[in-house]
C-alpha cells in the first residue's frame, strides 16, 4: 500500500525525465571510491547521487564541495537548528530530492518526526518562539531574499554577526542546491527514498 507524502502547495517539482543524469557507478572511478569514504562525513554509507552529477563539471565541483561542508557538517549553528532550516528551505523550493535527503540527516541529528511535520505549517503553529524567529526568518529570505527589520531585529536579538552570516548562507546555499536539482531532475535514491517512505508511514500511523 503506497502512503500518502506530505507535500508543498503546488507539489514537488517534478520533471518528466531526468534532464542530468549522474554517471553510472563503472564511470565514477577513482572519484567514486574516494569521496565515498567522505561522504561518511555527511551521514552517509555511500555517495547521494547529487554529489556524482555536480562532478559532472569538476573545476566548480571541489570548490563547491569545501565550501558547502563549511556549512554542513562542519557549521557553526546547531545541527538540529541547520537541518530544520534546510528542509524549510526544500519546503519552500519544493525540492523533493534536498527534502528527502535531509529528513533523514535531521532524523539522525535528533529532529523527531513530529518535528518535521510542524516546519510543513505555518509559522505561527510553532511552539518554540526561537524557531518561530528562525522560520519566518528562512521564509523571507527564500521569498523575498530578503530578511525584515523585524525579523532582523528578533533574528539578531539570538545569534552573533558571525552566525547571522552562516545563517544567511546556509539558507542561500540550499535554494541555489534546490533549484540546481528540480531542473536537472534528479531523483532520490533507493535507499533515501525508502527512509522517506518509512517516515510517511511512521506519521501516517
Amino acid at each position: 500500500m503506497t502512503t500518502r507524502e506530505l507535500q508543498p502547495d503546488g507539489g514537488w517539482i517534478v520533471t518528466a525525465t531526468p534532464r542530468i543524469a549522474p554517471p553510472p557507478p563503472a564511470e565514477r572511478g577513482l572519484f567514486f571510491r574516494t569521496v565515498a569514504q567522505a561522504s561518511r562525513l555527511f551521514g552517509r554509507a555511500q555517495v547521494p547521487d547529487v554529489f556524482s552529477m555536480l562532478h559532472i563539471n569538476p573545476r566548480l565541483f571541489w570548490g563547491w564541495l569545501y565550501f558547502a561542508s563549511r556549512l554542513m557538517p562542519f557549521g557553526r549553528l546547531p545541527a538540529r537548528d541547520r537541518e530544520k532550516l534546510i528542509l524549510r528551505t526544500a519546503w519552500n523550493c519544493r525540492s523533493r530530492y534536498e527534502w528527502g535527503q535531509h529528513v533523514e540527516l535531521a532524523l539522525r541529528a535528533g529532529v523527531t518526526d513530529a518535528e518535521i511535520v510542524a516546519l510543513t505549517g505555518s509559522v505561527a503553529a510553532l511552539t518554540d518562539l526561537d524557531e518561530q524567529v528562525m522560520i519566518q526568518a528562512c521564509d523571507e529570505l527564500c521569498r523575498q531574499h530578503h530578511v525584515g527589520d523585524m525579523t532582523w531585529a528578533e533574528l539578531s536579538a539570538r545569534l552573533d554577526e558571525k552566525q547571522l552570516l552562516e545563517f544567511m548562507l546556509l539558507v542561500g546555499h540550499y535554494q541555489m542546491l534546490a533549484g540546481t536539482l528540480n531542473s536537472a531532475g534528479l531523483v532520490l535514491e533507493p535507499s533515501a527514498e525508502a527512509a522517506l517512505q518509512a517516515f510517511h508511514q511512521r506519521i501516517a500511523g
